[in-house]
């Protein structure tokens, strides 16, 4: 009778947290036509970069990517995903423990990430386009601190386990461990976000798989965030993807950034982070590499362009063919790395 009663109990707490995704894909959609208004009503058209991530001038990029520019695509809809996200988490998931440090995380980076795409639209750095990055990067590591003193102080977390070593206790050195965490995956987000569709459907097989190590975890708080996450994603990318719609801007990617390296502290499946992100970890990679080429090379590249993503384009593959096959490595690395948790956490 009580084996009874805990299925059934665990059942609806599934179906909860499932219908969590539903609602928020709903809520999406709903948001989407109110954007959509506002922005060719108001031109918010992305201006495209003419810096390279990896240094210099950004020539190919601007090569590949001229005629998607001259078709004046709106920027900052990650709005939408960020305030569907938001509604949902408050009225229906909201748990001090568990769903407090990501939307909080998510909301502030969504902030500066507003503030930036507005100073892209409106042209008040014409030579980055945007925030310049010492700024940026000095915002962001304040929110980090932030969300890592409430994680230390708060929430009572002063260890990180490590496989092989169980739980290292580590003190107050978790503050600095999740500041590198969140802010190294927000910019990890952001930086792949260069393609029709690309960040979504990477989004949605990472947080996909921190909804289940979760649930595992039985923090259905957490895996209610996550789904509500995939459930406005899946929203976005159905206008996003190839020609797209328009773009999710630094709103969108240092939101969902920031959070997916919460949820991973909160979590505290860290190790697991760079497996599921391996996307993101290449996507980055290659502009640290294309950088230093660049400065000890005599102005020498490794890649054709970078992020990785542009190099495949100026090889010759079509976006699309780019964008599909990322995926499929997003969706493998996920699985890769719920296969080491569970082998990690369970044997």
């Amino acid at each position: 009778m009580n084996q009874t009663l805990h299925i059934a109990i665990h059942s609806q707490t599934l179906v909860r947290i499932l219908l969590l995704g539903f609602l928020s894909f709903v809520v999406s959609m709903l948001l989407t036509p109110i954007y959509t208004t506002l922005a060719y009503k108001y031109q918010w058209w992305k201006k495209a970069r003419v810096d390279a991530w990896g240094g210099g001038q950004a020539t190919v990029y601007a090569k590949l990517h001229a005629e998607k520019h001259k078709r004046n695509i709106p920027n900052m809809a990650g709005l939408i995903f960020v305030i569907s996200i938001a509604i949902v988490v408050l009225f229906t998931d909201l748990a001090r423990s568990q769903t407090w440090l990501p939307l909080a995380g998510m909301l502030a980076a969504g902030l500066i990430g507003l503030i930036d795409d507005i100073m892209n639209i409106r042209g008040f750095n014409q030579s980055i386009a945007g925030m310049r990055a010492p700024i940026k990067f000095f915002l962001y590591s304040v929110v980090g601190l932030i969300g890592g003193y409430w994680f230390y102080s708060k929430l009572g977390v002063h260890s990180v386990y490590v496989p092989g070593f169980n739980h290292v206790a580590i003190g107050i050195g978790i503050v600095v461990l999740f500041w590198f965490v969140v802010v190294a995956t927000a910019n990890a987000v952001n930086i792949t976000d260069g393609l029709d569709g690309l960040a979504g459907g990477l989004l949605v097989s990472s947080f996909l798989a921190y909804a289940i190590i979760a649930a595992v975890e039985s923090k259905y708080e957490i895996a209610g965030f996550c789904l509500a996450t995939v459930g406005a994603l899946l929203s976005y990318t159905w206008f996003n993807i190839y020609p797209a719609r328009f773009f999710m801007g630094d709103v969108g990617s240092f939101a969902l950034g920031m959070a997916l390296g919460i949820i991973a502290m909160q979590t505290d499946t860290v190790y697991v982070l760079p497996i599921i992100g391996a996307v993101y970890v290449m996507e980055t990679g290659s502009v640290i590499i294309n950088r230093i080429s660049r400065k000890l090379r005599h102005g020498k590249k490794v890649f054709l362009s970078s992020p990785i993503h542009h190099h495949f384009e100026a090889m010759g593959w079509p976006e699309t063919k780019v964008t599909m096959r990322f995926w499929i490595l997003g969706q493998m690395a996920a699985v890769i790395g719920l296969i080491v948790f569970l082998v990690g956490r369970y044997n």
